[in-house]
């Protein structure tokens, strides 16, 4: 619909997607919509806060897994730094864990890519009253997957233990000693059931609890 037919006061998005092919499809296909304008467009985590204060969107559509900071950390940001914005995430990745996580950082709703625009304009519109909107089979999948077992710091050792970084670079990027960064790794080892680092890091972020 022609921009000239919207009426008075468009619901105002931003789209945080790092692809930019995916972003630049779903700015079009969310502009024609006759009572959404994306108003800003951004490909990284780092910049959703400062193109949210700026630009001021009723919604910010946050995909997950993005350079910088991811979109659930970007969540936790603007429910700080502007409470007035909902967040919808909206991502590849439909994990148990990460919609924990999206809940927990004060997401407004959660949905995989995976649906029709049609299915996504509803969402942004209803979030927009107050409702909270999750991906159904998602939100059964995460009741049965039960809460993520591994600690804040043992998530953090985790992350930090990726590219082949040892012991010694782990505690040091961390202000830990190493006795105590082994002891959060075989924690985490043991938890998620599986024999070394690197398959604790695969099966956390599988879950998506990393």
């Amino acid at each position: 619909m022609p921009r000239d037919h919207r009426p008075a006061k468009s619901i105002r998005v931003l789209l945080a997607e790092d692809q930019g092919m995916m972003r630049g499809a779903l700015a079009l296909l969310l502009g024609m919509e006759p009572d959404i304008e994306v108003v800003a467009q951004v490909g990284t985590g780092d910049a959703i806060t400062d193109a949210v204060l700026v630009h001021r969107p009723d919604v910010a559509l946050l995909d997950i897994e993005l350079p910088g900071i991811s979109g659930l950390d970007a969540a936790a940001e603007l429910r700080e730094q502007a409470p007035d914005c909902r967040v919808l995430i909206l991502t590849t990745f439909g994990r148990p864990g990460y919609l924990r996580r999206a809940m927990e950082a004060g997401a407004a709703g959660f949905l995989v890519k995976d649906g029709p625009v049609e299915e996504l304009a509803q969402a942004i519109r209803r979030v927009l009253t107050g409702e909270t909107v999750v991906d159904p089979a998602l939100a059964a999948a995460a009741l049965s997957a039960g809460p993520n077992p591994l600690t804040g710091r043992e998530c953090d050792v985790l992350k930090a233990s990726v590219d082949g970084a040892t012991v010694a670079d782990i505690a040091a990027k961390l202000h830990l000693s190493e006795s105590t960064v082994r002891n959060y790794l075989s924690a985490a080892i043991g938890k998620t059931g599986t024999r070394n680092r690197a398959e604790a890091v695969r099966e956390a972020r599988q879950r998506g609890w990393l």
